[in-house]
């Protein structure tokens, strides 16, 4: 037989009030979460509609994607649609990135649909889930983690502490990190301040809808060794217009990135393969 003190703790145990049920469960599965997401392939910083798109198309490759949003509802600039009126709008040739995501578009003439933007911030989120991704919200990147003059990772903080309390932060780390982080292109930002990235950018330019959608396709491009951009933080690093209300941009900028991040990890990982070939083969 077990001692007094033995009993009283599984007695204890079983008469947990419901509430403490309830938090246990809950720190429990989150931590397992985190600890699951520290190391991975590629941290995305930002979940708006680029990050959350280029995170499931990565995941759905087979890669372990971490995003990290530092405000409450993943989702990005989706939400508020134009002006607070919570609709948004594709272009035709970029209904495709919309496949498996399960929204409606409508027709709105001239090549154009119309999309609910809560629907389709909801539904990007549920892709990436759904894919592999573990998205993080209410972590806020406050630096970058470089060695040998390389991205290796972001240093995090919970969004209410990060620049109002003497609290340190932790470290994510990837192989690969991408800056979806918006009109902010806030990692890009963190070297520029550092003067390890010279960029003569100052900002957006004004509004383009058309060459602004084209812009953040084609700069999608690694800035830094280990640092990629895309989405609205390509047209911030790089001076390319604004674009409003339309989002075909931001999703095959997602995308795009998704494929060129895929192939350089490809070509990483074969360049730390050792050369068995010319191990096994005797010199003549």
């Amino acid at each position: 037989m077990g001692s007094e003190s033995e009993t009283a703790g599984k007695g204890l145990m079983m008469t947990e009030p419901y509430e403490t049920q309830i938090t246990r469960a809950i720190l429990g599965s989150y931590h397992a979460k985190l600890s699951r997401a520290l190391v991975g392939d590629v941290l995305v910083v930002g979940a708006g509609p680029s990050g959350l798109m280029a995170a499931a198309a990565l995941a759905q490759m087979g890669r372990a994607v971490t995003v990290l949003e530092k405000r409450l509802s993943p989702g990005g600039g989706l939400w508020g649609g134009a002006m607070a009126m919570n609709e948004v709008v594709v272009q035709e040739e970029a209904l495709y990135a919309l496949n498996g995501v399960a929204v409606h578009p409508r027709p709105a003439g001239d090549g154009l649909y119309l999309l609910d933007a809560v629907g389709l911030a909801a539904a990007l989120c549920v892709k990436a889930l759904e894919a592999g991704a573990v998205i993080l919200n209410l972590i806020q990147a406050e630096d970058l983690c470089i060695h040998d003059h390389e991205v290796v990772g972001v240093v995090a903080n919970r969004t209410e502490i990060a620049g109002r309390l003497p609290v340190d932060p932790i470290v994510f780390r990837a192989g690969v990190v991408l800056d979806a982080t918006g009109h902010e292109a806030a990692l890009v930002q963190m070297l520029r301040r550092r003067g390890l990235l010279e960029m003569t950018s100052s900002g957006e330019g004004p509004m383009d809808a058309v060459e602004g959608e084209k812009f953040v396709v084609e700069k999608v491009a690694e800035v830094y060794p280990g640092l990629w951009i895309c989405g609205m933080s390509a047209a911030a690093a790089l001076g390319g217009p604004r674009m409003g209300p339309i989002f075909g941009g931001m999703l095959l900028s997602g995308l795009r990135a998704a494929d060129l991040i895929d192939v350089e990890l490809d070509v990483e990982a074969s360049l730390r393969q050792p050369d068995t070939l010319s191990e096994t083969i005797p010199a003549t």
